[in-house]
């Protein structure tokens, strides 16, 4: 079936990123301790994911928790409090509970009194799916003038720690943006976005009630292989965009060495940057773009109007796609 194109908002109506911010848990995890219950060696880890180490949050921390520590600093570092939040959009696939929805503790925690809280579950696309949620209802004056949109997962709470596929990979953290009006400058516009989700493929990842997290590696990397590619340049060709004119790229960070053989596939130029924080954080679910974007951001790597490319793609299966201009 052919998906339906991404619609640009019209002028006036594009919210911009305003603020961002993020949080890891203090604990570090070094490959050997990650594989201490599969019984096997940690020295392969880097070479097949360029993982060196990841943080697991302690068994006291919610989610709520995680994500309102990225969420006090994006409203920080926007300027804006609480009080003038009309949404709040948190993706999490590992909410505090079933309902209420975690995104409500979050409003709680933050002292939002008047903003509408939801949750969102894209799995590793969450924080795409609520970005384009929170961009849309801001456009249709539906959210008030600003909008909080965060990623938060603790993937260590539903691992197998003896499943040596899936325990090495995932990391805890959250990552939030605070989407408001336009400036004249246009800094932070979300251009636009593109969500596809490929139900056909759903059993790649899973989680059964009360089971543990279950991924088929091989499955989820020929699906990005096949479907990836093939969205992006779908995506900027509806924008009218080539691809050597996106200069940073902010991938969701599943594994580096999949990151590694994506990024020639995308049509983008040889010298694009690309933006990692595998290496040190793992690959921390909905939190992966988010954390990697404010990163960059606090880090002076985007000039001002550079046109940067967010891209998550996971459980599902799915695929989300926005242009942010810097």
């Amino acid at each position: 079936m052919t998906a339906v194109p991404a619609v640009p908002l019209p002028a006036g109506l594009i919210p911009a990123v305003l603020g961002t911010g993020s949080w890891v848990p203090e604990r570090v995890v070094s490959n050997t301790e990650a594989v201490a219950h599969t019984g096997g060696p940690g020295d392969w880890i880097t070479r097949k994911t360029a993982i060196v180490e990841r943080r697991w949050a302690d068994p006291c921390t919610t989610t709520a928790e995680a994500a309102a520590h990225a969420a006090r600093k994006a409203l920080e570092q926007a300027g804006i409090g609480p009080e003038q939040l009309g949404l709040i959009v948190l993706a999490t696939s590992t909410p505090d509970s079933s309902q209420p929805p975690t995104a409500c503790a979050v409003q709680a925690a933050l002292g939002a009194d008047g903003a509408a809280a939801l949750d969102v579950n894209g799995v590793c696309t969450g924080f795409l799916f609520a970005l384009a949620t929170a961009r849309g209802m801001l456009a249709t004056g539906n959210a008030g003038s600003y909008a909080l949109v965060i990623g938060a997962d603790l993937y260590s709470r539903i691992l197998d720690r003896t499943d040596h596929r899936t325990v090495v990979l995932f990391g805890d953290g959250a990552g939030a943006a605070l989407l408001g009006p336009t400036g004249d400058q246009r800094r932070g516009e979300i251009v636009a976005t593109r969500l596809r989700s490929h139900g056909q493929w759903r059993h790649l990842i899973t989680r059964e009630h009360g089971d543990w997290f279950r991924m088929d590696g091989g499955g989820v990397r020929d699906f990005v292989t096949a479907e990836v590619p093939l969205a992006v340049k779908d995506f900027l060709a509806e924008q009218g965009v080539d691809g050597s004119q996106v200069r940073h790229l902010v991938a969701h960070q599943a594994n580096g060495t999949i990151l590694d053989a994506l990024v020639p596939e995308l049509g983008l130029a040889d010298d694009v940057a690309v933006h990692r924080t595998i290496d040190r954080y793992g690959n921390t679910a909905s939190a992966s773009v988010p954390l990697t974007l404010d990163q960059a951001l606090r880090a002076g790597a985007v000039a001002s109007g550079e046109l940067v490319l967010l891209l998550a793609f996971g459980g599902g299966m799915a695929v989300g796609a926005a242009l942010l201009r810097g």
